[in-house]
């Protein structure tokens, strides 16, 4: 066994597992649409988001990198945007299209990387799908806050970042195939 391989009580496990439970939470806080269910919402997701950026930082920091947390971390963070997608779709804050577009590439990068893996070879995030994560995460919680504060319209501003991100999204996702391809060859 590697080393940190078989220690699945660390802090970057511990993390993705917080974001996992954290979902149904801003799913409920969205059931309540008004300001109140808004801002909680957009409060849990954001606090979800800090978990996303730290765990890896801190996994591959202090070498605690696992296989549970190779398996947790992208699932967390798939169910976290698509579950809050999916509930903002509901509440009319984002077009039914741009959330299938996401998840429909998501879910062919992750069979793609699941393909790699089958064949000894391992994907990692590129940089275009990390600024892809950010810019889709600062779109959400925008969107979730969606009302106006301090005068600025967060509806406008996270379709606004929501239009890169999907931009981003599709641009890696074509990215991921196109080096897929020519590592499979």
């Amino acid at each position: 066994m590697k080393k940190n391989q078989g220690q699945i009580n660390n802090l970057p496990n511990t993390l993705s597992v917080i974001r996992l439970v954290l979902i149904p939470v801003i799913v409920i806080c969205l059931y309540f649409p008004g300001r109140l269910g808004s801002f909680l919402a957009a409060l849990f997701f954001g606090l979800a988001a800090i978990t996303d950026l730290l765990d890896g930082f801190y996994a591959r920091r202090h070498k605690k990198i696992t296989s549970l947390g190779k398996f947790l971390d992208p699932l967390a963070d798939k169910l976290l945007i698509s579950a809050t997608m999916i509930m903002l779709i509901t509440l009319n804050r984002i077009p039914v299209w741009v959330v299938i577009l996401i998840i429909a590439r998501e879910m062919a990068v992750t069979g793609l990387r699941g393909i790699a893996v089958v064949e000894g070879i391992v994907i990692e995030a590129s940089s275009l799908g990390k600024y892809k994560t950010i810019f889709q995460l600062v779109s959400l919680i925008c969107l979730s806050l969606h009302y106006e504060y301090l005068g600025v319209d967060f509806h406008i501003v996270g379709m606004t970042f929501l239009w890169v991100a999907l931009i981003l999204t599709m641009w890696s996702g074509w990215s991921y195939f196109r080096m897929t391809k020519k590592i499979l060859s």
